[in-house]
């Protein structure tokens, strides 16, 4: 089993930055990628980004430029650098480790973006 724990939602205005991070504890020798998702209000959850072991990010069209997810050495915390925020970024977001068999999803943490 993996365990998430996430940090750094909040509300900020529009043109601000916010960085999220997941922190992951348990059996993670397996875990080949790491990824944030989000859902809005009324809406479905969809793929914020994500990144491999080997360090290949991938990202959403909507987020492209703006948004940049790390992960430390350890490959034990993943991270979220969100920049330009925009309204539409509203949403909470939800990280996300992955074996060949399992995902394992954290609980959440709302980011709230509003003047």
């Amino acid at each position: 089993q993996v365990q998430l724990v996430e940090s750094g939602g909040g509300l900020v205005r529009p043109g601000g930055s916010l960085r999220l991070s997941c922190a992951a504890s348990g059996n993670i020798y397996l875990i080949n990628t790491m990824g944030w998702y989000r859902q809005a209000p009324g809406k479905g959850r969809e793929l914020v980004a994500t990144i491999t072991n080997t360090g290949a990010a991938r990202y959403a069209d909507s987020v492209k430029g703006r948004f940049t997810i790390s992960r430390d050495s350890a490959k034990t915390t993943v991270y979220l650098q969100m920049n330009s925020l925009k309204p539409e970024d509203t949403a909470d977001y939800y990280c996300i480790f992955s074996d060949t068999q399992t995902d394992y999803w954290g609980q959440g943490t709302q980011v709230t973006v509003s003047s």
